[in-house]
């Protein structure tokens, strides 16, 4: 069985994380504007549903509550028989965050009204502020919250209870009972009103719009009732395929859809009964058991349990969990696989916390409620852009994500083009600085988010890395080859003359002219005695450093004046003397 009692929407209780991403450098950088990704093992933002508690505190759970006030979770549950040393049959009140065991009502009034031990088969409603209205076996309904020493009941007249929701009014449930659709008030049990139907023993109340949905699967048909007048107003015609098994009947308290689990698929309809398509899960060879609603998201979420026989064709002895947008029926999670979760020891049961940040799901046959939680895959929110640097210069890389829960990060290199990567040791953090070396020239580096709904990663960045600036030496020595000279700055030394030059405290002192025709390079050193120069010969105006490809500044006014890599040059000449 399954909770009638609609969910209020809310906002989910999901985490986000944020790294920010900016790539820069110290010789050279520009804003990051890149954004999006490479690719990954699953499309960026996926949703899915990860197990992050399993309870084993309430026997064997068979219908799940959480209660929209109070926050707790209620749970009906059986005895296990593999515990002979203790019956936990009951109303369980859990934390939801743990399954501690905040109380158990376990007796509740017989026919007679003697109180005994009662298991409990379905959870019908909330009642206000805390507590639930519950169906407990044959005919009893019951009433109680956390704390109660016993649960207050009454037995309904007639056959077993085999289906149960909350009534038109406060003080009543509607019951079925096979066929029989009757509505009965809670604290005596009196059936103020019934209807006999041709078959079928399950149902839903849209209450909204007053229409109850009642199913016969062995007869093929879905009948709708004015919950006013109790008069079937319509009958749907369903599918004949399979064998007719009924494993839910929900509606959408957003949409007022009816969701019929029937045989292996779950048949959707609307509000006036037309039919809106059909939603396949679990493999295809799994049954539908349950399904909860969220409005808040517009999703339905729906339990699927194996046969539990691995000699049938499709048979794996696992359920799964399947989630659907409710307006068009596609798929918003990936499928979350529920290993054990069979159909041999009763159906599971669902509740959805507002916001579906968080479901429970119960399986029978293990005695356990499983806790599962949203998580979205990582989705890359900026990623590097080519930069361009100095061989010796610094560059940081911080790489920005958005996930559930808050991806990891490791920085990854490619040295042939991207067609492999290496991860870099130890470079899990949002920033990845380091000193670019020659080497690295044509280097791609990505960051890879990673947590447990995927993995994603952003673009590459291509890194160019140029030759360190040679122009800081000191000193005259021969002119570098490949040079070029600038005719104007031979003036100083003249033909095969030579001058004091800027870099007189290198070893030579310093050349300025060199061979015949002058050189504009000479020597532009200093201390180190580095050399910056041509090879002597003419060459156009505007000469260049051999070694960047940076301008050379013509000599003006007896001032040499070099800015490159941060050095400024400065020579100036001595006064001419006459006579």
């Amino acid at each position: 069985m399954t909770p009638r009692h609609p969910l209020t929407p809310g906002r989910a209780g999901t985490a986000s994380a944020a790294l920010a991403l900016v790539l820069a450098s110290a010789a050279a950088g520009s804003p990051v504007s890149a954004a999006g990704g490479e690719g990954g093992d699953v499309p960026q933002g996926t949703v899915a549903y990860r197990t992050t508690a399993q309870f084993t505190t309430a026997g064997r759970a068979r219908d799940l509550l959480l209660h929209p006030d109070s926050k707790n979770l209620y749970v009906g549950s059986d005895d296990l028989p593999e515990t002979a040393e203790a019956d936990e049959s009951g109303l369980h009140v859990l934390d939801p965050a743990d399954g501690t065991v905040r109380s158990t009502v376990s007796r509740a009034p017989g026919p007679t009204g003697t109180l005994s031990r009662r298991a409990v088969r379905q959870l019908v409603a909330p009642l206000p502020g805390d507590g639930a209205v519950f169906v407990y076996p044959l005919r009893g309904i019951g009433t109680a919250k956390d704390g109660d020493a016993a649960a207050a009941g009454a037995w309904v007249p007639g056959g077993p209870v085999t289906d149960a929701a909350p009534g038109p009014t406060p003080s009543t449930v509607l019951v079925a009972q096979g066929s029989v659709l009757s509505e009965v008030d809670i604290a005596t049990a009196t059936v103020k009103r019934s209807l006999t139907l041709e078959g079928g023993e399950r149902f839903a109340y849209d209450r909204t719009r007053g229409t109850v949905w009642f199913t016969d699967p062995v007869n093929r048909r879905m009948h709708r009732v004015d919950a006013t007048t109790f008069q079937v107003t319509a009958s749907i015609e369903l599918p004949a395929v399979g064998d007719g098994f009924a494993g839910f009947t929900e509606v959408d308290p957003e949409t007022g859809a009816v969701w019929v689990g029937l045989d292996t698929s779950v048949l959707v309809h609307d509000a006036s009964g037309k039919r809106l398509g059909t939603v396949k899960g679990g493999g295809g060879a799994d049954t539908p058991r349950a399904a909860g609603f969220d409005p808040g998201t517009h999703e339905a979420f729906v339990v699927w349990q194996d046969a539990g026989d691995t000699s049938q064709p499709g048979s794996d002895d696992d359920g799964a969990l399947t989630v659907h947008h409710t307006r068009d029926l596609t798929e918003a999670a990936r499928t979350a696989v529920l290993p054990g979760n069979h159909a041999q020891s009763g159906s599971a049961a669902v509740a959805v916390q507002p916001g579906g940040a968080t479901v429970f799901v119960s399986d029978p046959a293990a005695g356990r409620i499983t806790r599962l939680e949203r998580a979205t895959s990582p989705r890359i929110v900026r990623g590097p852009e080519d930069r361009t640097v100095t061989a010796g210069a610094e560059v940081s890389l911080t790489a920005q994500a958005q996930g559930t829960p808050p991806p990891t990060v490791a920085w990854q290199t490619s040295t042939d083009g991207g067609r492999t990567w290496q991860a870099v040791p130890g470079a899990t953090s949002a920033t990845y600085t380091f000193r670019a070396a020659a080497a690295d020239n044509g280097l791609r580096l990505r960051a890879e988010f990673a947590n447990d709904a995927g993995v994603s990663r952003t673009g590459p960045a291509t890194l160019t890395v140029t030759a360190a600036d040679t122009t800081t030496g000191g000193g005259g020595t021969t002119p570098t080859p490949g040079g070029t000279a600038s005719p104007t700055a031979g003036a100083e030394g003249g033909t095969g003359g030579s001058a004091d030059a800027a870099g007189g405290a290198g070893p030579t002192g310093g050349s300025t002219g060199g061979s015949t025709g002058g050189s504009a390079g000479g020597s532009a050193g200093g201390a180190s005695g580095a050399t910056v120069g041509g090879t002597g010969s003419t060459a156009p105006a505007g000469g260049a450093l051999a070694s960047t490809g940076t301008a050379v500044a013509s000599l003006a006014g007896g001032a040499l004046v070099l800015t490159t890599a941060g050095w400024v040059l400065v020579r100036r000449t001595r006064p001419r003397r006459t006579g």
